[in-house]
């Protein structure tokens, strides 16, 4: 079976040369389905796996945009549309300087599977650019997402593909991609999610991601006879996946301890309560500032610059920042100091050493395709309010989101559990979402 996979992945290697990001996301894939593969019949012979690893379409376009000064910037922009196999094309856009073909690849392949495991009709697909919209003026963002549609809008529609928000893209960019493509398209339609409530979005859809988060670490913990409540929570990011888990896992009776950003983590022992949640939300969502200025507020609390916050005692980490974030070292730290669940809210943060470990040690692993599905499953429900012309209440959305991510964690059960019981959810991720996107490509025939 390793022959099997080297060779597999050598073919992929050949055709991605430079692309880290994408085959270590496709190598994740390939250890836990080709066996499953090879013990099923139907599959065999039929190459899968690697026309999965192979995007129906790469868009890569110019985006010029006039700063402040009057100096015209150009960026680069693209869009991955993956997979159509279940349905049109969903995935976020995200705005960051480390923007390339590889990273985007590499969500692009990671959300094929997320959206299976929703169990709801969407493909997989991502995008963004390589701007950077911090310090930038609400007219720079504006400028650039108008000249970023005006490509974007002849690829994208209602039932062909629905970009979201990602990094970098949040409600205000949602409102000016929005605008544009209104404008060029001269119709309203739920073409993105992430909208506001006056014009198309869904109650809970900023929340899902971190909610969900936090629902599928519950979910695990149940495996156990446990729960979350009285927990001691870790979680790095302090964006809106982290600030919802933070929230939620409050509201559950657990204690979070530390947020952080690019510039390091704080702690503060006594637990970041709903008020002080409140203090980060204005600080990072309205004043843009840095995670260290927490001390300003609450002094008791310790900034520790440059850093992240696995050195820290917990019974649980939740990592919402971004990929590749947990390193081996993380990892031992984080078992040394008794950590048992982890709960992946960003995509893929954990290194290939560090997910090794965790299952080596056998604790609650839940990787990001299967624990932060609750964005996405939520923009899945905002697309069906949006196609009913109707808005369901908070309590409907949230009870809609509970039950996907319960069912995601039975799948995840149905094909991860091995025979001393220990449940591995990455096997059980990947053969879910590989099950339902494989057997509808098998449907349609070689296209």
């Amino acid at each position: 079976m390793e022959s099997k996979i080297k060779e597999f992945m050598n073919l992929v290697k050949q055709r991605n040369q430079f692309e880290p990001e994408f085959l270590q996301a496709v190598v994740e894939v390939a250890e836990t389905v080709i066996p499953y593969i090879a013990s099923q019949e139907i599959y065999n012979g039929k190459n899968i796996l690697l026309r999965m690893c192979e995007p129906e379409r790469v868009l890569m376009f110019r985006v010029p945009w006039i700063d402040d000064t009057g100096e015209i910037v150009v960026n680069r922009g693209f869009r991955i549309e993956m997979n159509s196999a279940i349905g049109p094309y969903k995935g976020g856009l995200r705005f960051h300087p480390t923007v390339n073909l590889s990273i985007l690849k590499f969500l692009a392949f990671e959300q094929v599977f997320k959206n299976a495991l929703t169990t709801l009709p969407m493909g997989g697909g991502k995008g963004g650019a390589d701007f950077d919209p911090k310090e930038k003026s609400d007219g720079e963002i504006m400028r650039f997402c108008q000249s970023f549609m005006s490509e974007l809008f002849r690829h994208i529609g209602p039932n062909t593909d629905i970009p979201a928000g990602d990094i970098g893209v949040g409600g205000r960019e949602i409102g000016y991609l929005f605008g544009m493509y209104k404008k060029l398209r001269n119709e309203f339609t739920g073409v993105l999610t992430g909208k506001g409530m006056s014009w198309g979005g869904s109650l809970i859809r900023p929340e899902a991601t971190g909610y969900g988060t936090v629902y599928f670490a519950q979910s695990m913990l149940a495996t156990r006879k446990d729960t979350i409540k009285g927990k001691v929570v870790t979680i790095s990011g302090s964006g809106n996946v982290a600030q919802y888990a933070c929230e939620k896992a409050t509201q559950l009776g657990a204690k979070v301890v530390t947020l952080s950003d690019s510039s390091g983590y704080i702690y503060d022992e006594d637990g970041i309560d709903a008020e002080k949640l409140a203090f980060v939300m204005e600080l990072k969502n309205k004043k843009r500032g840095r995670i260290s200025e927490y001390l300003t507020k609450y002094p008791k609390a310790k900034f520790f610059k440059g850093e992240r916050p696995w050195a820290v005692k917990c019974d649980i980490a939740m990592p919402c920042a971004t990929q590749n974030e947990v390193h081996i070292e993380d990892a031992k730290k984080l078992l040394a100091n008794g950590c048992y669940v982890v709960s992946e809210g960003a995509n893929m943060p954990s290194t290939p050493d560090a997910v090794h470990a965790f299952q080596a040690e056998k604790i609650m692993y839940a990787p990001g395709k299967a624990s932060n599905a609750g964005g996405v499953a939520t923009s899945g429900l905002e697309m069906s309010q949006n196609s009913l012309r109707i808005v369901w209440t908070r309590e409907e959305v949230d009870e809609r989101l509970q039950k996907i991510m319960s069912n995601i964690h039975e799948n995840c059960i149905k094909y991860g559990t091995k025979s001393d019981g220990y449940i591995d959810y990455v096997t059980g991720a990947n053969i879910a979402g590989f099950v339902k996107v494989a057997d509808a490509m098998l449907a349609q025939g070689v296209v």
